[in-house]
C-alpha cells in the first residue's frame, strides 16, 4: 500500500467514542467468536417494495430480502458484540438505517478482516462494512487484503492513532518515536502499513506484533508485551475512555492519515453499489445518519455526500 498524505487532527477534536453504551473492559479486550447477526431487529425494518430504494436492488436480493455483510466484529465502537451478545456500534446502526431505505435486512457475518474482500468477491458476502479504509490499492486489488479489488461507497472519515499505556512511559508522541519499540497492529489494515512504513525509516528497528484481531493487539499492550498499538482513531479513543474505567491506556499525538471508510461492493455488482449509495445519501439528508453518529459521539467523522471510490 502506498502512503497517503498525512492529515493531523487536533487532540481536542477527537471522536469521544465512549458514546451511549458503556462496555466492560473485559469485553473490549476479548476476541469475538464467529457468528452471524443482523442489524435490522424489531420494528425498525421496512420490508419489501414500500421502501424507497427496494426496486433498485438486484432481483436476487429483492427475492431473498437479505444483504449479507462481511465484518470483523471486534472493533468497538465501530462494530462489536455488546454485553447482551448482540452486534452494536456505528456500522450496525448505519446498516440498520440503510436497511429501512432498501427494504431488506443487512445481516452481519463475522470474519477475519484480511479475508473480507476475498469473501466478497467469492460471493460469500454482498457487502463488506468493517471500518475499511477506501484506498486505490484496495479498489484495484493491489492491497494484500483486497484480492480482486472492490468498489467503495464512502460513509465515514477517520484515521489512525497511537495507543499507549496510561502515563505514556515510553514518551511516544509520533510515529517517529516508535523506533526501537515493540508495536502492535492488526493484519491487513492501513495501521499495519503505517507500522511497516515507519519501520523502514528507523535505524533502531521496530519490533512488530501483527494479529488477526484488533482486540489481540490491545491485549498485547495491556500485558506490556507491546509498547504501543497503531489502530483506528475512534477505536483508540474508545479504549482510552472505557478500558479499565479509563485507567489503562491513553492516545498520544494527533490523528494520522484521515481518510474515508468505505462499504465494499463487488465491482461486478454496480446495481447494488448504486442502490447503497442512494440509500446512504437519503439517510444523510433525512437526519438518520446524524442520529447514529450523535449516539456514538462520532460527529467529527461525518460526511455530507455519499461518494464512490473517493479514497486515494
Amino acid at each position: 500500500m502506498t502512503a497517503r498524505s498525512i492529515h493531523r487532527m487536533p487532540r481536542r477534536r477527537r471522536i469521544a467514542a465512549a458514546g451511549a453504551v458503556a462496555v466492560a473492559a473485559s469485553l473490549l479486550l476479548s476476541a469475538c467468536g464467529d457468528q452471524t447477526n443482523d442489524a435490522g431487529d424489531g420494528d425498525t425494518k421496512t420490508k419489501g417494495s414500500d421502501a424507497k430504494f427496494f426496486d433498485q436492488l438486484p432481483k436476487k436480493i429483492q427475492n431473498e430480502g437479505v444483504i449479507n455483510v462481511g465484518s470483523d466484529i471486534a472493533y468497538a465502537p465501530i462494530e462489536f458484540m455488546d454485553e447482551g451478545n448482540k452486534i452494536a456500534g456505528i456500522d450496525p446502526d448505519i446498516a440498520k438505517a440503510l436497511g429501512k431505505e432498501l427494504g431488506v435486512e443487512l445481516k452481519f457475518n463475522n470474519g477475519s478482516f484480511a479475508q473480507l474482500v476475498v469473501g466478497l468477491n467469492s460471493g460469500r458476502y454482498d457487502l463488506v462494512m468493517s471500518a475499511m479504509t477506501d484506498t486505490k490499492e484496495r479498489q484495484e486489488g493491489v492491497s494484500k487484503d483486497a484480492e480482486g479489488g472492490a468498489d467503495f461507497v464512502n460513509y465515514f472519515q477517520a484515521g489512525s492513532a497511537i495507543l499507549v499505556q496510561k502515563g505514556n512511559p515510553k514518551k511516544v508522541e509520533s510515529l517517529e518515536d516508535l523506533c526501537g519499540l515493540s508495536v502492535a497492529a492488526q493484519r491487513g489494515t492501513a495501521n499495519e502499513s503505517l507500522m511497516e512504513q515507519q519501520a523502514k525509516k528507523c535505524d533502531d528497528k521496530i519490533k512488530p506484533f501483527v494479529a488477526d484481531k484488533d482486540t489481540d493487539t490491545i491485549t498485547q499492550l495491556q500485558t506490556k508485551r507491546s509498547d504501543a498499538v497503531i489502530t483506528d482513531y475512534p477505536v483508540a479513543v474508545y479504549n482510552e475512555q472505557t478500558a479499565g474505567d479509563g485507567k489503562l491506556f491513553e492516545v498520544t499525538g494527533d490523528q494520522i492519515d484521515a481518510a474515508p471508510y468505505g462499504i465494499a461492493v463487488n465491482k461486478k455488482n454496480q446495481q447494488l453499489r448504486d442502490a447503497v449509495q442512494k440509500a446512504l445519501q437519503e439517510i444523510i439528508d433525512n437526519g438518520e445518519y446524524e442520529k447514529v453518529l450523535k449516539k456514538w459521539n462520532a460527529q467529527d467523522g461525518a460526511i455530507e455526500k455519499a461518494t464512490v471510490n473517493a479514497g486515494k
